[in-house]
């Protein structure tokens, strides 16, 4: 079976990182707000570019991360350092094996809203586009990509290609035809090399170093991976297609073998070392071949003396692709472990504080309840307030309207409405203000039908008089007695209506009150209706007319 060797270091490992490679996220300065501190790394403290959280909870960039796990020997988070100096254990060691994706915090981040930190630039938008409008800004500043070593403004490089690059396209001495002076240059060295046949070709390092670091192919190309992607894409296919690999260089390494053994039937390890060997002419090339083959994958190392067969071979190589396979289940078993872990920490803060929040809508409903009732029961007081002030509102009015001497005067406004809603039946009827006939003596009021009452209804304005409860009955002489005159004022002073009356003694109108007022009584046919708007007269004046009650205290 071909001898495994292990794997070579990179060449990245082998030169240490390149000054300009060192990873960083994406620039505070570009936030048109001040980001929050969880969209910012651990590391370089930019704001996360594809954000990794670690088992300690903390996060990184995906670069910062890497760098970090690359460069240091024993990586403990540096913010698990600073918040606990004695932090040293396996849950504060970063890896990038047990460290996963941020999917939350990075879709929070592509959506902040971000500018051109670029000088002259106003460009504004979201963070899921910075990366693309920083590839295409016309005023940042970017290498000549003729390799002449000038850095120029990306909107200006036209102009430098057309004046100032050295790399720029000059006229060939031959066919007339644009080429590039290094160009130039080398068709020149190829003409003096076919001058001299016997100088040794130009060697091209850096072209070569090109082909060798070409970031669209896969370094198993050359035995059928067609895998083509980026730097960082190529990593992960590395790591994710071992299996397929190792099949591809199996079958590679088969078909070299049966070339070897079976049509040249020689020795592959003499081949090898004496590639000139006269045992087997033809097998020196395929022999180079071979070793060039091995050259370029360089991560193997083939004994072609084993003759074992190849079931066995196919045999082994699947126990070894199901135990990577179970080792790799197993590391997957252990990162989702304690993802799982820091999601159960996180699930526990995050139940104490629904918990505590709960409690405290508890209290808070509580006190809204409490308060709800106070402000029902000062409602209630306020409206048995409102309740009193009215009642003493029109105690003062009636108060201060009475009189205590036997004469009320009673202005009524508005005649024409009320003689119009006497009409229609919506007010038939309008009762005057209490008055009295002494300080502590009758209370009575006046009652006036502005379209008649009984037998004068439509015909005549019908006025009445009614005795009142009032708070000084028990000591005044039942029933009432006392003449009572009305009058209409004339108020030009010259014609005043006057109709006067004794009281029946025997009638319940003058009997001490049971209920808040008796049966009025009075005079039915107290003016004629034609009288009462009669130009004649000034009874009824700006719409306003007044009638006066006259009580007898003295008969």
């Amino acid at each position: 079976m071909p001898a495994v060797g292990m794997e070579k270091p990179s060449r990245e490992a082998q030169e240490g990182p390149d000054e300009n490679e060192i990873p960083f996220g994406y620039p505070t300065n570009v936030c048109d707000d001040v980001p929050s501190l969880k969209y910012l790394c651990c590391n370089c403290k930019n704001v996360l570019k594809r954000a990794q959280q670690t088992l300690c909870g903390h996060r990184y960039c995906l670069a910062c991360l890497s760098w970090i796990v690359r460069n240091t020997k024993s990586p403990i988070c540096q913010t698990c350092k600073e918040e606990n100096p004695t932090a040293g254990n396996e849950g504060s060691l970063l890896t990038e094996e047990k460290a996963f994706s941020d999917a939350a915090i990075n879709k929070e981040i592509l959506e902040l809203k971000v500018h051109c930190s670029t000088s002259g630039c106003n460009w504004t938008g979201i963070m899921r586009d910075y990366e693309e409008h920083q590839s295409l800004c016309e005023c940042a500043l970017i290498s000549c990509h003729l390799g002449c070593g000038h850095v120029v403004i990306r909107k200006n490089l036209a102009d430098h290609l057309e004046k100032e690059c050295i790399h720029n396209m000059e006229a060939c001495q031959k066919g007339k035809q644009k080429i590039s002076r290094n160009q130039l240059q080398q068709q020149v060295c190829e003409n003096s090399a076919l001058k001299n046949p016997k100088a040794e070709p130009p060697k091209d390092k850096s072209r070569t170093a090109a082909v060798w670091k070409s970031k669209d192919c896969c370094r198993f190309s050359e035995i059928g991976c067609s895998f083509r992607g980026n730097k960082d894409k190529g990593k992960d296919h590395e790591k994710s297609s071992t299996v397929a690999h190792l099949a591809l260089m199996l079958q590679f390494l088969k078909k070299m073998k049966t070339a070897l053994f079976h049509k040249f039937e020689c020795d592959p390890l003499n081949m090898i070392s004496s590639p000139t060997s006269a045992k087997c002419p033809e097998g020196s090339a395929l022999a180079l071949h071979l070793q060039q083959a091995l050259e370029v994958t360089g991560d193997l190392e083939v004994d072609c003396n084993y003759t074992g067969s190849s079931a066995e071979d196919e045999l082994k190589l699947q126990r070894h692709t199901v135990n990577q396979k179970i080792a790799g289940l197993q590391d997957k078993v252990q990162v989702f472990e304690n993802i799982v872990t820091v999601l159960n920490r996180e699930i526990e803060t995050s139940n104490i504080a629904i918990v505590s929040f709960q409690q405290e809508h508890g209290l808070n409903q509580n006190l809204i309840r409490n308060l709800e009732k106070k402000i029902a029961d000062l409602q209630r007081s306020l409206a048995l307030k409102d309740v009193v002030l009215s009642g003493l509102h029109m105690h003062y009015l009636a108060s201060v309207e009475a009189s205590y001497d036997g004469i009320f005067l009673w202005k009524i406004p508005e005649v024409s409405r009320k003689c119009q809603d006497a009409i229609i039946g919506r007010h038939i009827s309008l009762c005057s203000p209490a008055f009295y006939t002494a300080r502590y003596g009758y209370k009575a009021c006046l009652r006036v039908y502005f379209n008649g009452d009984g037998v004068a209804k439509g015909t005549h304005v019908s006025l009445f008089f009614a005795i009142m409860k009032g708070e000084y009955d028990a000591l005044l002489s039942w029933p009432f007695k006392h003449k009572v005159t009305f009058m209409l004022l004339d108020q030009n002073n010259r014609e005043h209506v006057i109709d006067a009356f004794r009281p029946d003694l025997m009638s319940a109108s003058f009997q001490r009150p049971e209920h808040d007022m008796n049966i009025a009584s009075g005079c039915p046919m107290f003016l004629p209706l034609t009288k009462l708007q009669s130009p004649k007269h000034a009874y009824v004046k700006e719409d306003t007319l007044f009638i006066k009650c006259i009580i007898d205290t003295h008969s």
